[in-house]
């Protein structure tokens, strides 16, 4: 099933999301199943639970359509329950980034190379990893997700300002998606 995708402005992508319990989800991977076809029909690298309404510490990643640049990314396909930085390392290097909440916006992002991540897979198994390079960058924007924060946060103020009128026309749903979207400002039965 696909969901809708937050857009911009909504309050649920400010929240810090809540640990999920196991019992409280006992079809977690329906919705892990539920959150890749949603990111893929919205030709996506990755997608966040509150993206999809719900302030809980989930998130799915496929860097695969990167593969052509690093092999390592072949089948690079995971869930993230609960999730925990535990250290970002080696030199900040920019790369374009976007975001399905936030379409039609690309900016450049400056991130750490390597994330170092505690988190459970879909079966409750429990890790410790470290990411590198467009892994761990697309880890570390999801992740920010789950602590209600964006990448246009990590913009300049210049930049923010620049784009000030894009942010407010997303929230007012004045953009054109090929996705199913759910706008904050836009009434419904108007």
């Amino acid at each position: 099933m696909k969901f809708p995708i937050i857009a911009y402005g909504d309050p649920v992508l400010r929240r810090k999301a809540t640990a999920i319990e196991p019992d409280e989800y006992p079809h977690i991977k329906e919705l892990i199943d539920n959150m890749y076809e949603t990111m893929y029909a919205a030709h996506g690298v990755g997608l966040a639970a509150p993206q999809v309404g719900l302030s809980v510490r989930l998130f799915v990643v496929d860097a695969s359509p990167f593969a052509e640049d690093d092999e390592a990314l072949t089948g690079f396909k995971k869930a993230f329950i609960n999730a925990q930085v535990l250290e970002e390392t080696g030199d900040e290097w920019p790369f374009n980034e976007g975001c399905l909440s936030i379409p039609d916006i690309r900016e450049d992002v400056y991130r750490c190379r390597h994330v170092r991540l505690s988190y459970y897979d879909e079966n409750w198994k429990h890790f410790e990893e470290t990411f590198t390079g467009m892994a761990a960058r697309i880890i570390q924007h999801e992740y920010d997700h789950i602590e209600g924060k964006l990448f246009t946060d990590k913009l300049s103020p210049l930049r923010k300002r620049l784009i000030e009128k894009k942010l407010n026309d997303i929230s007012r749903g004045i953009v054109d998606v090929e996705y199913k979207m759910k706008f904050p400002a836009v009434k419904k039965g108007r």
